[in-house]
């Protein structure tokens, strides 16, 4: 079973690109932590927080599908290039501001935009890149193993953050992360992916974004995952946002709480990107998609009953796993369905969905765990989506089953 999750890895460019990934999510996570602490510690004001978190995230309404379109008509390894080196600038620029003892929250804001901007457009290239650097039956042990190292990244990068910040101060975080945008401009350098047919430019870059949409929504293969992860992000991916509340609030775990909730997360993430794959060639894509859907909704809810932090942490692993195998399933499902000259474009819809719905709900669902509580708030948007899942699962049963085809072309 664990050939099929590595697999991918004997494709030179895609150990290439991975390594590189890895290398740049430590970094992100170990900014995240360092930025996190910096404004905790300066302003005393959680607000900071919710807002570094919509300047970062909302950018990818715009750049995600302009990312996308550029992608189809240029060369998508120059577009990470470029993109790694904006957020190399704007990470270089936040480590000067602190260690000369210049940098202000309001500064930390701003530079999280430019940086959101870049990102959503780099993430749009290698999104649609992944399919290109292996072969179409290693779409999704690809697609898991990108997740594995984001998540394992997850797991690095605080840790590593920790030891910086310990020895010295939150500006060399800022300072390393800078560091790995260049590694990663240096590395895709020697990236190759396979030749693409050319594409037909046909009128102005937001005319090809209009036809990505109408495209991704008439392709059902395509219009099932995007509306899917867009509802899921509402509804059950605003637990990741609430992790600390459950920790400090419910359990009064403090930060130690709060780091084993996250760190049992990033665990189960990388378990379930490394294993379900595997599964999927033994059974089938879909599934696992149905079956990781179905227990991470269970999951959820288990944890907001869980008696105990102990608990909590074992049911995050499954958590973390399954969220994952939804996340990884849906992807696959859009790479596998979309048009080749159109791939780009759709892609950057399905993570638009991620990432717009994700901090709305998350901004949304706030309000009322602040008058609720956490628990009931959490039980409500699980249970509502046990619901959707079972009627739509009744009622339109295609909805599901086109999400087991693979139809690109």
């Amino acid at each position: 079973m664990a050939s099929a999750s590595f697999a991918p890895l004997r494709h030179r460019s895609f150990r290439l690109a991975l390594i590189s990934s890895f290398v740049s999510s430590s970094g992100t996570w170990m900014q995240s932590v360092a930025m996190g602490v910096y404004l905790q510690q300066t302003t005393h004001n959680a607000v900071w927080l919710g807002v570094l978190t919509l300047a970062a995230w909302l950018p990818s309404a715009v750049a995600s599908p302009v990312g996308g379109a550029l992608a189809d008509r240029l060369s998508r390894e120059r577009i990470i290039q470029a993109s790694n080196l904006v957020m190399a600038v704007c990470a270089t620029i936040l480590a000067t501001l602190y260690l000369t003892h210049h940098l202000q929250p309001i500064y930390a804001v701003i530079l999280a935009i430019f940086e959101g901007f870049a990102s959503a457009g780099s993430w749009a290239s290698w999104q649609s890149l992944l399919r290109d650097l292996v072969e179409t039956d290693e779409v999704l042990a690809a697609v898991s193993l990108s997740s594995a190292q984001f998540n394992l990244g997850r797991i690095v990068g605080p840790m590593l953050a920790g030891w910086v910040m310990g020895f010295g101060s939150a500006g060399w975080c800022f300072a390393i992360n800078a560091a790995t945008f260049y590694f990663v401009v240096i590395i895709y350098s020697m990236v190759r992916s396979r030749p693409r047919p050319a594409t037909v430019v046909v009128g102005h870059l937001l005319d090809q974004i209009r036809h990505g949409a109408k495209t991704a929504w008439g392709v059902p293969g395509c219009r099932s995952p995007i509306v899917s992860v867009a509802v899921i992000a509402f509804m059950m991916s605003p637990f990741i946002s609430f992790i600390p509340t459950m920790a400090i609030e419910v359990f009064h775990a403090g930060a130690a709480g709060t780091s084993s909730l996250v760190t049992a997360q990033g665990v189960g993430a990388v378990l379930g990107a490394l294993v379900l794959p595997a599964i999927a060639r033994r059974t089938t894509r879909l599934r696992v998609l149905e079956g990781s859907v179905a227990i991470f909704v269970l999951a959820v809810l288990g944890y907001a009953l869980s008696p105990s932090l102990v608990i909590a942490v074992g049911l995050m692993v499954i958590v973390g796993a399954t969220y994952i195998g939804t996340l990884t399933g849906l992807n696959s499902t859009v790479q596998l369905n979309a048009p080749t000259s159109e791939r780009s474009r759709i892609l950057s819809l399905y993570t638009m969905g991620l990432s717009v719905s994700y901090p709305l709900g998350a901004f949304l669902q706030s309000f009322f765990v602040h008058r609720f509580g956490l628990r009931p708030v959490t039980l409500l948007s699980a249970g509502a989506m046990l619901v959707i899942l079972i009627l739509t699962r009744l009622f339109v049963p295609r909805f599901v089953s086109v999400m087991g085809e693979a139809r690109a072309a």
